[in-house]
């Protein structure tokens, strides 16, 4: 037996630590792929928390005012399955045991949807980071909005932990920067600096002084010495829940591999310790059993003192039955937009645009926006700085002269519209934290063209299935002289390649209302892609953003063009062009690919008729037109500076080019 003197701290022998310990070593070992380093060192920390400081209920996990918890490094996902089993949420042995293997509810990085008790999606570092100080803004949010006095029903903490990896990256720096400027009490952040990464030591990449760096963000610094006594975690925890006017930062310094041969070795990090090494932690870490044998009185443990952490559901409940009694209504609100459901009737002042005038869709965009924000009080958001450029400002006049702040502030949140600064990284996961976090439906908007920083982000919210609506606009070479910089290209075939993410790019200011209603229906995200410069208003009854013919259907045509946003207008002229020459063509507009491909058969057909010979236009590059036309007229390179309307004729992106293009394709 080891000797337990100065060196390692009785803790660590903990039975109840050490059950979570090698639940996660077991499992790895026998998946032969994941990572044991930050389960071993962390697992002292999770059951603390998991036993004595986060409220939560494993019979009911979902309970709106519950304590979340983000595992930002979610390669350390053994550690959360571990805990949730061990706490008695619906996660077996068997589910451990069949860790990283197909069809798995344990897969190697937390999926939100897979196992109760995971919150949100984790894995690309530093985005869960950035998705629980969403959902520490949500809570703020809507606590602002409900609470009353005397009457506390949104009072609830969020808990994240991370590593080097996640503070390394971009994003998570951007989110934290935002939370320290909003003053995000009750939002922790357990940072486990273990002094390794992927590749060797810390100091390969890394000098600067953490604790300053929060500081300087206007966070609390906590430091917690050594994560293997409880005690001290304890206290940690409770200085950094009692700040409530800032983020707190706990600071714990561990040794990754604890227990083992590779103990403070980076190569603990990304690769089972097999069972050679496993051996000797379980003689060092003083844990006699085999593999998935966890002794009855660690389940009783466990299990005991997470019941007491659930009392405050029970608990909660009273509150919010008697704050129904005093404020029916404000309850009812709540117990809707918690449940997710958009207010009766929120559709039925859908905006119309007369035809004949002319007006950009980021325009139309902005008055759809307003329109509904005024019948749907949780839809709330911001741009990255660009909101005069997006249109995307809420413009509330009734809900300032009541006295409510339109923007959310320090200390204020009360607000609708969120100032996410030069953020594109921090806003998407902001966002998705919000939208995982519940009562709430916020948008995102920047530039096309900056969907690029955002990607990530874009990406796990088409994964998770978060309702999102990303606002892009100044979608192509019509934006003019800015130039190839800010022109984007490949940007709607790159989105559009992203499985379950809608992409609508409407021709008109109806389309655009359309495609709103549409996005704030729909249960995944949806990128809606506005342009900067005056589009005709096409009529209303034609328009449909499933695809719809704009002009034509005669039994006379020979060809089609298809085309979207301010390409239509172009298509419109190419068929003009043609019909001078005989040449009937019929224009289609196809807003989205995917709700088009959604149609049935003979639908598609009606709009579409495979036997017509068909060009494409967009102002974008080709790839994947060819599921819709022969023929394409577009972007082959990177954009330019000038105005737009140059652009167009020295890309070749003209009425008479696409009306050649059909004559081409008939000949």
């Amino acid at each position: 037996m080891t000797d337990r003197g100065a060196v390692i701290p009785p803790d660590i022998y903990d039975p109840d630590v050490n059950a979570l310990r090698f639940l996660a070593v077991d499992a790895i070992n026998k998946a032969k792929s994941g990572h044991p380093g930050t389960p071993l060192d962390i697992a002292p920390v999770i059951h603390r928390l998991f036993t004595a400081h986060m409220r939560h209920d494993p019979a009911d996990p979902d309970w709106p005012d519950r304590d979340r918890f983000v595992l930002s490094g979610g390669h350390a996902c053994m550690v959360l399955y571990g805990a949730l089993h061990l706490s008695g949420y619906d996660v077996t042995l068997a589910d451990l045991e069949s860790f990283r293997q197909l069809g798995s509810r344990c897969a190697g990085h937390p999926e939100r949807g897979l196992l109760p008790g995971i919150e949100i999606t984790t894995g690309p570092l530093g985005q869960g980071v950035a998705n629980a100080v969403g959902m520490a803004l949500a809570e703020r949010m809507l606590a602002e909005r409900f609470n009353r006095d005397g009457h506390r029903i949104v009072d609830h903490r969020t808990w994240v932990t991370c590593g080097d990896g996640d503070l390394m990256e971009g994003v998570s720096t951007e989110a934290c920067a935002l939370a320290g400027h909003l003053g995000l009490g009750g939002l922790i952040l357990f940072y486990d600096d273990n002094n390794v990464t992927l590749d060797g030591p810390l100091s390969w990449s890394a000098s600067e002084e953490t604790a300053a760096r929060f500081l300087g963000y206007g966070w609390h610094v906590v430091r917690l010495d050594d994560v293997d006594d409880h005690a001290a975690i304890d206290r940690a925890f409770a200085d950094a829940t009692a700040r409530t006017d800032q983020p707190s930062l706990i600071i714990g310094h561990s040794h990754i591999g604890i227990g083992t041969p590779l103990h403070d070795n980076h190569k603990a990090h990304g690769s089972p310790i097999g069972p050679q090494y496993t051996a000797i932690a379980r003689e060092l870490l003083e844990w006699p059993y085999p593999p998935f044998d966890v002794p009855s009185q660690v389940y009783a443990s466990w299990r005991s003192d997470v019941a007491a952490r659930a009392a405050a559901h029970t608990e909660w409940q009273e509150r919010f039955a008697a704050y129904r009694a005093a404020y029916p209504e404000a309850a009812a609100e709540y117990d809707r937009v918690t449940r997710g459901r958009l207010p009766e009737g929120w559709a039925e002042k859908l905006p119309r645009f007369a035809p004949g005038a002319r007006i950009s869709t980021r325009e139309a965009g902005g008055s759809v926006l307003t329109a509904f924000a005024e019948r749907i009080p949780e839809l709330v958001g911001g741009a990255a700085d660009v909101e005069s450029s997006t249109k995307t400002r809420l413009e509330l006049p009734a809900e300032t002269a009541a006295g409510i702040a339109p923007d959310v502030e320090r200390a204020a949140f009360a607000g609708r519209t969120l100032h996410f600064g030069i953020r594109e990284h921090a806003m998407g996961a902001m966002v998705n934290g919000m939208l995982a976090h519940g009562g709430l439906r916020p948008f995102g908007a920047t530039f096309f063209c900056f969907s690029d920083y955002m990607r990530p982000a874009v990406r796990l919210s088409a994964l998770m299935q978060l309702p999102a609506v990303w606002v892009y606009t100044h979608d192509s070479i019509g934006l003019g002289e800015d130039g190839g910089t800010h022109q984007p290209v490949e940007h709607l075939a790159s989105l559009r390649a992203m499985p379950g993410l809608r992409v609508l790019r409407p021709a008109d200011a109806n389309e655009t209302a359309q495609a709103w209603r549409a996005a704030l229906e729909h249960p995944g995200p949806t990128a809606l892609v506005l342009c900067r410069q005056d589009l005709p208003v096409l009529d209303p009854d034609v328009v449909d953003i499933n695809g719809a013919v704009i002009a034509g259907g005669d039994p006379g045509e020979t060809a089609a063009i298809v085309a979207t946003g301010s390409e239509v207008e172009i298509a419109l002229a190419a068929r003009d062009l043609l019909a001078a020459d005989g040449i009937a063509a019929r224009v289609v507009s196809l807003p989205s690919w995917e709700l088009f491909k959604a149609r049935p058969p003979a639908e598609r057909a009606a709009v579409l008729p495979p036997e017509l010979p068909t060009v494409a236009v967009e102002a974008a590059a080709e790839l994947g037109w060819s599921a819709f036309a022969q023929g394409f007229v577009g972007m082959h390179s990177f954009g330019a500076s000038a105005p737009a309307p140059e652009l167009y004729a020295h890309f070749g992106i003209t009425p008479a080019a696409v009306a050649a293009a059909v004559r081409e394709l008939l000949s």
